[in-house]
């Protein structure tokens, strides 16, 4: 199963933060992806840029109404994510907590929900429609 392990903390612990232990947590960050890549865990993960890179994008009644910064104002913010194969939640959280930053802020684990197949006869429809 997927599990998404979404990746928080306070970007002002790490703007507080010498060049070398910047440097020195991300040598940890790729440790971490290179032990859980040689176990099979690892498939897939990025880190984000800095929360004022954010805009937030809505739909509401056909309109596009975009704002600068994250959705919520919020103690923590999203650092980047790691998306992890295990058997269940139990090994997901074990395998999360060796993720560096866990201990500079928190790390949540969700699992991914796999969309539906395509509805081939929804789609014919709507195609039929559209051409009409």
């Amino acid at each position: 199963m997927k599990y998404l392990a979404l990746v928080y903390y306070q970007e002002q612990l790490i703007n507080r933060m010498t060049e070398q232990e910047w440097h020195d947590l991300n040598q940890e960050c790729i440790g971490c992806v290179e032990k859980l890549t040689a176990q099979g865990h690892y498939l897939a993960g990025q880190a984000l840029q800095p929360v004022d890179t954010a805009t937030t994008l809505r739909l509401r009644d056909g309109e596009v109404l975009l704002s600068d910064g994250p959705f919520a104002e919020t103690k923590e913010q999203l650092a980047g994510f790691y998306m992890l194969e295990a058997r269940d939640l139990n090994e997901a959280l074990h395998l999360a907590r060796n993720i560096p930053p866990a201990r500079l802020g928190s790390v949540e684990i969700r699992p991914v929900r796999e969309l539906p197949p395509k509805d081939e006869t929804t789609n014919a429809r709507t195609a039929q429609e559209t051409a009409q």
